[in-house]
């Protein structure tokens, strides 16, 4: 496996972790018994959801960056 393909592998098991513990948050936000927990839930959901963005985000360079790479390397055959 490229290293590219093994970039992607892992940002795909980051979502995945990220989207569980993001449901686990929303959850909490939902059922929480007072102000103080819910706030503290919601700051969690918020978080995730920025590092989510930011993942997809830094896939998204590394996915330019090696398009790039290869445009370049047929240029040069």
């Amino acid at each position: 496996m490229d290293q590219t393909a093994d970039l992607r592998l892992l940002f795909h098991r980051l979502n995945n972790q990220l989207g569980i513990i993001l449901s686990h948050a929303e959850l909490l936000e939902a059922k929480a018994a007072d102000e103080m927990s819910r706030s503290r839930a919601a700051q969690v959901v918020s978080s995730v959801l920025e590092a989510m963005n930011t993942a997809k985000d830094i896939r998204g360079k590394i996915t330019d960056t090696s398009a790039s790479a290869g445009e370049k390397a047929s240029a040069a055959r």
